[in-house]
Protein backbone atom coordinates (compact mmCIF):
# COMPACT_ATOMS: atom_id res chain seq x y z
CA UNK A 1 0.00 0.00 0.00
CA UNK A 2 1.20 3.51 -0.79
CA UNK A 3 1.98 5.52 2.36
CA UNK A 4 3.56 8.64 0.84
CA UNK A 5 1.57 11.71 2.07
CA UNK A 6 2.24 13.52 -1.23
CA UNK A 7 0.43 10.74 -3.09
CA UNK A 8 -2.72 11.27 -1.04
CA UNK A 9 -2.40 15.04 -1.48
CA UNK A 10 -2.81 14.32 -5.21
CA UNK A 11 -5.11 11.30 -5.01
CA UNK A 12 -7.84 12.68 -2.73
CA UNK A 13 -8.80 15.61 -5.02
CA UNK A 14 -8.37 13.34 -8.05
CA UNK A 15 -10.81 10.77 -6.70
CA UNK A 16 -13.27 13.49 -5.66
CA UNK A 17 -13.24 15.06 -9.13
CA UNK A 18 -13.74 11.65 -10.74
CA UNK A 19 -16.67 11.07 -8.39
CA UNK A 20 -18.31 14.36 -9.34
CA UNK A 21 -18.06 13.30 -12.97
CA UNK A 22 -19.44 9.84 -12.21
CA UNK A 23 -22.42 11.53 -10.58
CA UNK A 24 -23.04 13.30 -13.88
CA UNK A 25 -21.53 16.70 -13.09
CA UNK A 26 -18.74 18.07 -15.26
CA UNK A 27 -18.45 15.06 -17.55
CA UNK A 28 -14.87 15.26 -18.73
CA UNK A 29 -13.32 16.19 -15.37
CA UNK A 30 -12.90 12.45 -14.78
CA UNK A 31 -9.90 12.51 -17.13
CA UNK A 32 -8.04 14.69 -14.62
CA UNK A 33 -7.82 11.70 -12.27
CA UNK A 34 -4.88 9.80 -13.75
CA UNK A 35 -2.79 12.88 -14.70
CA UNK A 36 -3.25 14.38 -11.22
CA UNK A 37 -2.27 11.15 -9.48
CA UNK A 38 0.61 10.78 -11.92
CA UNK A 39 2.37 13.64 -10.12
CA UNK A 40 3.05 11.10 -7.36
CA UNK A 41 3.06 7.68 -9.08
CA UNK A 42 3.43 6.40 -12.63
CA UNK A 43 0.29 6.60 -14.83
CA UNK A 44 -0.11 2.81 -15.02
CA UNK A 45 -0.22 2.51 -11.23
CA UNK A 46 -2.62 5.46 -11.02
CA UNK A 47 -4.97 3.84 -13.53
CA UNK A 48 -4.87 0.51 -11.67
CA UNK A 49 -5.71 2.19 -8.36
CA UNK A 50 -8.53 4.27 -9.82
CA UNK A 51 -10.42 1.58 -11.74
CA UNK A 52 -11.90 -0.34 -8.75
CA UNK A 53 -12.96 2.97 -7.21
CA UNK A 54 -14.59 4.01 -10.47
CA UNK A 55 -16.54 0.75 -10.63
CA UNK A 56 -18.01 1.46 -7.18
CA UNK A 57 -18.88 4.99 -8.31
CA UNK A 58 -20.56 3.54 -11.39
CA UNK A 59 -22.78 1.31 -9.24
CA UNK A 60 -23.89 4.32 -7.17
CA UNK A 61 -24.59 6.30 -10.33
CA UNK A 62 -26.59 3.46 -11.88
CA UNK A 63 -28.87 3.35 -8.85
CA UNK A 64 -29.28 7.14 -8.74
CA UNK A 65 -29.98 7.60 -12.46
CA UNK A 66 -31.84 4.32 -13.07
CA UNK A 67 -34.18 4.57 -16.04
CA UNK A 68 -32.83 7.98 -17.09
CA UNK A 69 -30.72 7.37 -20.16
CA UNK A 70 -30.90 7.64 -23.93
CA UNK A 71 -31.20 4.14 -25.33
CA UNK A 72 -30.23 5.25 -28.85
CA UNK A 73 -26.87 6.62 -27.69
CA UNK A 74 -26.08 3.47 -25.73
CA UNK A 75 -27.03 1.11 -28.56
CA UNK A 76 -25.10 3.08 -31.18
CA UNK A 77 -21.91 3.76 -29.18
CA UNK A 78 -21.38 0.98 -26.65
CA UNK A 79 -20.54 -2.00 -28.93
CA UNK A 80 -17.91 0.12 -30.67
CA UNK A 81 -16.54 1.22 -27.29
CA UNK A 82 -16.08 -2.41 -26.22
CA UNK A 83 -14.21 -3.04 -29.46
CA UNK A 84 -12.05 0.01 -28.75
CA UNK A 85 -11.15 -1.39 -25.31
CA UNK A 86 -9.89 -4.66 -26.76
CA UNK A 87 -7.99 -2.87 -29.52
CA UNK A 88 -6.28 -0.93 -26.73
CA UNK A 89 -5.51 -4.16 -24.89
CA UNK A 90 -4.14 -5.84 -28.02
CA UNK A 91 -1.91 -2.83 -28.67
CA UNK A 92 -0.98 -2.24 -25.03
CA UNK A 93 2.74 -2.54 -25.70
CA UNK A 94 2.59 -0.32 -28.77
CA UNK A 95 0.37 2.52 -27.61
CA UNK A 96 2.05 5.73 -26.50
CA UNK A 97 0.08 7.14 -23.57
CA UNK A 98 1.63 10.56 -24.18
CA UNK A 99 0.53 10.54 -27.80
CA UNK A 100 -3.01 9.64 -26.77
CA UNK A 101 -3.02 12.43 -24.16
CA UNK A 102 -1.85 14.98 -26.73
CA UNK A 103 -4.49 13.97 -29.26
CA UNK A 104 -7.28 13.99 -26.68
CA UNK A 105 -6.19 17.37 -25.33
CA UNK A 106 -6.15 18.95 -28.77
CA UNK A 107 -9.52 17.37 -29.51
CA UNK A 108 -11.02 18.78 -26.31
CA UNK A 109 -9.71 22.29 -27.02
CA UNK A 110 -10.92 22.17 -30.62
CA UNK A 111 -14.34 21.07 -29.42
CA UNK A 112 -14.57 24.00 -26.98
CA UNK A 113 -13.43 26.46 -29.66
CA UNK A 114 -16.07 25.11 -32.04
CA UNK A 115 -18.73 25.57 -29.35
CA UNK A 116 -17.62 29.12 -28.46
CA UNK A 117 -17.54 30.37 -32.02
CA UNK A 118 -20.30 28.34 -33.67
CA UNK A 119 -22.21 25.54 -31.96
CA UNK A 120 -23.44 27.49 -28.91
CA UNK A 121 -25.41 29.74 -31.26
CA UNK A 122 -27.28 26.72 -32.62
CA UNK A 123 -30.42 26.09 -30.59
CA UNK A 124 -31.50 22.86 -32.26
CA UNK A 125 -29.76 19.56 -31.39
CA UNK A 126 -27.64 18.05 -34.12
CA UNK A 127 -29.10 15.02 -35.91
CA UNK A 128 -27.88 11.60 -34.86
CA UNK A 129 -25.38 9.84 -37.06
CA UNK A 130 -24.77 6.11 -36.69
CA UNK A 131 -21.29 6.17 -38.23
CA UNK A 132 -20.12 9.06 -36.06
CA UNK A 133 -21.55 7.36 -32.98
CA UNK A 134 -19.54 4.21 -33.71
CA UNK A 135 -16.32 6.10 -34.48
CA UNK A 136 -16.49 8.23 -31.32
CA UNK A 137 -17.64 5.24 -29.30
CA UNK A 138 -14.60 3.24 -30.38
CA UNK A 139 -12.32 6.22 -29.67
CA UNK A 140 -13.87 6.59 -26.23
CA UNK A 141 -13.36 2.92 -25.37
CA UNK A 142 -9.77 2.99 -26.59
CA UNK A 143 -8.92 6.20 -24.68
CA UNK A 144 -10.68 4.92 -21.58
CA UNK A 145 -8.58 1.76 -21.62
CA UNK A 146 -5.32 3.67 -22.07
CA UNK A 147 -5.77 6.29 -19.33
CA UNK A 148 -9.43 6.52 -18.20
CA UNK A 149 -9.82 9.43 -20.62
CA UNK A 150 -12.85 8.32 -22.63
CA UNK A 151 -14.87 11.41 -21.72
CA UNK A 152 -13.74 13.86 -24.45
CA UNK A 153 -14.42 11.59 -27.47
CA UNK A 154 -17.71 10.46 -25.91
CA UNK A 155 -18.82 14.05 -25.47
CA UNK A 156 -17.79 15.09 -28.97
CA UNK A 157 -20.73 13.01 -30.20
CA UNK A 158 -23.19 13.30 -27.29
CA UNK A 159 -22.98 16.97 -26.25
CA UNK A 160 -24.30 18.35 -29.58
CA UNK A 161 -27.40 16.14 -29.17
CA UNK A 162 -28.43 18.55 -26.36
CA UNK A 163 -29.96 15.93 -24.08
CA UNK A 164 -31.65 17.07 -20.88
CA UNK A 165 -29.08 17.21 -18.03
CA UNK A 166 -30.56 14.20 -16.19
CA UNK A 167 -30.67 12.15 -19.40
CA UNK A 168 -27.16 13.27 -20.32
CA UNK A 169 -25.86 12.28 -16.88
CA UNK A 170 -27.70 8.96 -16.80
CA UNK A 171 -26.56 8.02 -20.31
CA UNK A 172 -22.91 8.73 -19.45
CA UNK A 173 -23.24 6.68 -16.26
CA UNK A 174 -24.62 3.65 -18.12
CA UNK A 175 -22.06 3.96 -20.93
CA UNK A 176 -19.00 4.19 -18.69
CA UNK A 177 -20.30 1.69 -16.15
CA UNK A 178 -20.23 -0.95 -18.89
CA UNK A 179 -16.91 0.33 -20.27
CA UNK A 180 -15.25 0.15 -16.84
CA UNK A 181 -16.69 -3.29 -16.11
CA UNK A 182 -15.28 -4.61 -19.39
CA UNK A 183 -11.89 -3.01 -18.61
CA UNK A 184 -11.57 -5.10 -15.45
CA UNK A 185 -10.63 -8.16 -17.51
CA UNK A 186 -7.72 -6.71 -19.54
CA UNK A 187 -6.48 -4.71 -16.54
CA UNK A 188 -6.34 -7.94 -14.53
CA UNK A 189 -4.53 -9.74 -17.34
CA UNK A 190 -1.99 -6.92 -17.50
CA UNK A 191 -1.30 -7.27 -13.75
CA UNK A 192 -2.61 -3.86 -12.72
CA UNK A 193 -4.51 -5.17 -9.68
CA UNK A 194 -1.53 -5.85 -7.43
CA UNK A 195 -2.19 -6.26 -3.67
CA UNK A 196 -0.56 -2.87 -3.05
CA UNK A 197 -2.76 -1.14 -5.62
CA UNK A 198 -5.91 -2.76 -4.24
CA UNK A 199 -5.03 -1.79 -0.67
CA UNK A 200 -4.51 1.81 -1.77
CA UNK A 201 -7.84 1.72 -3.63
CA UNK A 202 -9.52 0.55 -0.42
CA UNK A 203 -8.08 3.49 1.52
CA UNK A 204 -9.47 5.96 -1.03
CA UNK A 205 -12.79 4.13 -1.50
CA UNK A 206 -14.79 6.03 1.20
CA UNK A 207 -14.53 9.13 -1.01
CA UNK A 208 -16.46 7.36 -3.79
CA UNK A 209 -20.03 7.67 -2.46
CA UNK A 210 -19.49 11.20 -1.13
CA UNK A 211 -18.14 12.55 -4.41
CA UNK A 212 -20.61 10.69 -6.63
CA UNK A 213 -23.65 11.74 -4.60
CA UNK A 214 -22.39 15.34 -4.63
CA UNK A 215 -22.23 15.21 -8.43
CA UNK A 216 -25.77 13.82 -8.61
CA UNK A 217 -27.03 16.54 -6.25
CA UNK A 218 -25.46 19.28 -8.39
CA UNK A 219 -26.88 18.00 -11.70
CA UNK A 220 -30.42 17.89 -10.29
CA UNK A 221 -30.24 21.52 -9.15
CA UNK A 222 -28.57 23.30 -12.04
CA UNK A 223 -30.35 24.97 -14.96
CA UNK A 224 -29.86 23.27 -18.34
CA UNK A 225 -28.08 26.26 -19.94
CA UNK A 226 -25.76 26.66 -16.95
CA UNK A 227 -25.08 22.91 -16.87
CA UNK A 228 -23.84 22.82 -20.45
CA UNK A 229 -21.73 25.95 -20.02
CA UNK A 230 -20.03 24.33 -17.02
CA UNK A 231 -19.41 21.08 -18.91
CA UNK A 232 -17.76 22.95 -21.77
CA UNK A 233 -15.81 25.11 -19.30
CA UNK A 234 -14.37 22.00 -17.64
CA UNK A 235 -13.05 20.89 -21.03
CA UNK A 236 -10.60 23.82 -21.18
CA UNK A 237 -8.32 22.96 -18.20
CA UNK A 238 -8.69 19.27 -19.02
CA UNK A 239 -7.60 19.85 -22.61
CA UNK A 240 -4.69 22.07 -21.59
CA UNK A 241 -3.55 19.54 -19.00
CA UNK A 242 -3.66 16.66 -21.50
CA UNK A 243 -1.80 18.67 -24.15
CA UNK A 244 0.89 19.71 -21.68
CA UNK A 245 1.36 16.17 -20.31
CA UNK A 246 1.33 14.58 -23.75
CA UNK A 247 3.74 17.07 -25.34
CA UNK A 248 6.08 16.97 -22.33
CA UNK A 249 6.20 13.18 -22.44
CA UNK A 250 6.82 13.02 -26.19
CA UNK A 251 9.57 15.65 -26.05
CA UNK A 252 11.36 14.28 -23.00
Amino acid sequence: MITDPFFYLCAVPAVFLVGLSKGGFGGTIAVIGVPLMAFAVDPVTAAGILLPIMVVMDLIGLVAWRGQFDRGVIVSMLPAAVLGIFVGYAAAELVSEDGIRLILGLLALWFVADWVFKSRHVTEPKPRNGLKAKLWGAASGFASFVSHSGGPPYQVYVLPLKLAPATFAGTAVVFFAVVNAVKLVPYFLLGQFSPGNLETSAVLLPLAPLATLTGIWLVRRIDTAVFYKLVYAFLVPVGLKLVFDGASGLLS
